[in-house]
């Protein structure tokens, strides 16, 4: 496996355009400390991100894998670029004749998925430490070292996307195409829940839980289920709605079981559908 690792890292690292892809993706999962110095205002509301406690424990595992997972798309435009470049530059049919076999190649792949993964996971981890003993109000270990789940869900939300992103560069071998195909999905399944919802059973609140239900079993929307957004968790936001007269609507932020044991499903179904298709196609 190590072999395996070392040739796929090698093909990326030559690749001037992969390479800067991945420095920039590291580089701006740094900036996410910039974002202590945004200040705004809501109407006669002055708000400094700062001020809100942002990187408190325990709160900051929840803010920085969330924002950390909105730059997932560099690494994903890496990997359906390193599968189009199998196809455009024949390394593929190469390695085959070489004595690699399709099974093998599907596994350095998906260990170039799972390490990606894992360095993020770990770089966020160690960023957050920093800017939580930094600016946290509370170091107690208890409380530092608790909402940990939210990087196991960071890790298999990004193992499920790759997963996603690597099933597509095989199926369509272009790497345009493939991140064309990945938003067109993502536009598919939310017309595919709104139909659901409205058209077919009509738009009820009857019929609203079972709708939801639906939309969580979707590929995307299962990855996107696994963090939830937090700022609604920010107190000036909780405040904004106190003084308007807003109605609170209780949220649910954790992370569950069921939410990690779907977006594993699919990126097993990705990876052994990537596998099939490359052991059907013809090269």
């Amino acid at each position: 496996m190590k072999r395996l690792l070392s040739i796929e890292f090698q093909k990326i690292w030559k690749n001037k355009a992969s390479r800067v892809l991945l420095l920039a993706y590291f580089v701006l999962l740094s900036f996410i400390a910039l974002i202590a110095s945004i200040k705004f205002s809501i109407g006669t509301f002055e708000i400094r991100i700062a001020d809100q406690g942002i990187f408190n424990f325990p709160y900051i595992w929840h803010f920085n894998t969330y924002i950390a997972s909105l730059f997932k798309i560099f690494l994903a435009i890496v990997i359906v670029s390193m599968m189009a470049n199998e196809y455009t530059y024949g390394t593929l049919k190469q390695n085959l004749i070489d004595g690699l076999s399709k099974k093998e190649f599907i596994l350095s792949k998906f260990l170039v998925v799972g390490t990606f993964a894992v360095a993020s996971t770990l770089f966020v981890f160690v960023m957050s430490l920093i800017l939580g003993y930094s600016f946290s109000s509370y170091n107690e270990m208890g409380i530092v070292f608790s909402d940990l789940e939210y990087l196991l869900a960071f890790f298999v939300k990004l193992t499920a996307f790759f997963s996603f992103c690597l099933f597509l560069g095989i199926l369509v071998k272009r790497s345009a195409f493939a991140l064309g195909f990945l938003f067109i999905w993502f536009i598919a399944e939310n017309i595919f829940y709104w139909i659901i919802k409205f058209v077919i059973l009509g738009g009820d609140d009857k019929h609203k839980n079972f709708g939801d239900t639906m939309i969580q079993f979707f590929p995307m929307e299962s990855m996107s289920n696994l963090i939830k957004e937090p700022f609604t968790r920010l107190s000036a936001i909780k405040t904004i709605e106190t003084t308007i007269g807003g109605a609170k609507v209780a949220k649910d932020y954790s992370v569950h079981f069921s939410e990690i044991s779907i977006a594993l499903l699919w990126a097993f179904i990705f990876i052994l559908t990537s596998y099939y298709i490359l052991k059907k196609r013809d090269l």
